[in-house]
């Protein structure tokens, strides 16, 4: 009876170790997976900002703008947008002139100044859908 009774001691030691070291390793992973969502949350992040910094970044906002335009042209028979040189090619649309309305084709000919390609897709969607 006392062979049992030091077989029954070692069989609760080790279930309780066992239960110790599950108890562990899923407390580790609940703290990993809240450190994770923390990381990932999209709260947003406020900061200071002089009023230098905000005239530097208003300033370079304005220059990148001047820096994008585009020209939107018609030559024969097709649309085509230029770089703000009106030499480099940017996009060959494969758009006809022939699917605008007459008083745009006229404008389309002369050419449009468009600030961002964005711009020139806008234009583009509402007159040929």
């Amino acid at each position: 009876m006392k062979k049992y009774g030091i077989y029954l001691i070692l069989l609760f030691l080790a279930v309780s170790a066992a239960c110790v070291a599950v108890g562990f390793a899923a407390q580790r992973r609940s703290r990993e997976q809240t450190t994770a969502e923390e990381t990932l949350s999209t709260e947003p992040v406020s900061e200071t900002v002089t009023e230098d910094q905000m005239a530097v970044n208003q300033q370079v906002r304005h220059e990148t703008l001047s820096q994008e335009a585009y020209y939107l042209v018609a030559e024969d028979g097709f649309l085509l947008v230029f770089l703000k040189d009106q030499k480099t090619l940017c996009l060959y649309t494969h758009v006809p002139l022939a699917d605008f309305p007459v008083p745009e084709q006229e404008r389309l000919r002369e050419g449009i100044w468009f600030p961002s390609m964005m711009e020139v897709f806008h234009y583009l969607e509402s007159y040929t859908s």
